[in-house]
């Protein structure tokens, strides 16, 4: 697998257009979680159509094709009931339960939805927006102002000291848990001027030979992470005490908690690892 297809999906997905009529999958969602039937010990992602099952959407909406079936979201209401052995779920918590494709496609219909309702009305005069024809969109029917489902890009950085390791600690992790940094990209930046700046504001680190890695969508909500590895160049290790809590240097044979496998920063992580084994 190359370096590129870590999280790519098996087939070709055709976002937007117009359903062709073909068999259809849908992702329907009660919130923001998803709903999934669990029968013999397995979790089954639901993917029929909301109708049969008894449950009123609030939302449904085309979002592409995916191995010759149209892909669909819907929402139904936070306090809709739902049959017995079924049940809506974090996404989160389906990685590795459920098939990696389905996983996916599941995000980029929770991206859809984050979207639809991040949306409603036009930005630029307040006019409420309709569904774009032809284009996974949304348009003013006042102005004719244009939405596409927002994305969020962010880079996801390991930084290397030779046989050490670059982990830090949000507050907001669980207990003992550490990972690679990461920030958003701000305007006018390039991707590596984020690497840089982002790891100089967080820990008072510089770093060098910045080289991309891989990128993952990360719909929580609408992120899109762009994983890069970096090598130590210089600096005294110093926490900015608000994004970051801890951080330290690690060695491949005393890592902490690491992040589960879900993520692009274990991807870094182990890449990290499995370099340290080749080297011996």
């Amino acid at each position: 697998m190359s370096k590129q297809e870590h999280f790519s999906l098996k087939q070709r997905f055709r976002p937007g257009g117009k359903p062709v009529g073909r068999s259809a999958m849908w992702f329907i969602f009660r919130g923001d979680r998803l709903l999934i039937e669990t029968a013999q010990q397995q979790t089954v992602i639901v993917t029929l159509p909301p109708g049969p099952r008894g449950l009123r959407p609030l939302f449904t909406r085309f979002f592409g094709s995916y191995a010759g079936s149209d892909c669909f979201v819907a929402e139904i209401e936070a306090t809709e009931e739902l049959a017995a052995g079924m049940a809506a779920i974090n996404l989160r918590k389906l990685f590795g339960l459920v098939d990696d494709d389905l996983f996916t496609l599941a995000g980029r219909a929770l991206q859809i939805l984050h979207w639809h309702h991040e949306h409603r009305f036009c930005g630029r005069c307040g006019t409420a927006t309709i569904g774009h024809e032809t284009e996974l969109a949304k348009s003013c029917t006042a102005c004719h102002q244009v939405y596409y489902p927002r994305l969020s890009p962010a880079v996801i950085m390991s930084v290397i000291d030779n046989r050490r390791i670059l982990l830090a600690r949000s507050p907001r992790y669980p207990q003992g848990m550490y990972s690679t940094l990461a920030g958003f990209v701000e305007p006018g930046e390039t991707l590596e001027e984020a690497v840089r700046r982002e790891v100089r504001e967080e820990t008072n680190i510089l770093v060098k030979n910045v080289e991309y890695v891989a990128s993952q969508p990360w719909p929580f909500p609408h992120s899109l992470m762009i994983g890069f590895t970096a090598v130590y160049a210089g600096g005294e290790l110093l926490v900015d005490g608000e994004e970051i809590e801890e951080a330290a240097w690690f060695s491949a044979d005393a890592l902490p908690l690491l992040p589960s496998k879900i993520s692009i920063s274990r991807l870094l992580i182990d890449r990290f690892i499995a370099g340290q084994s080749s080297t011996g």
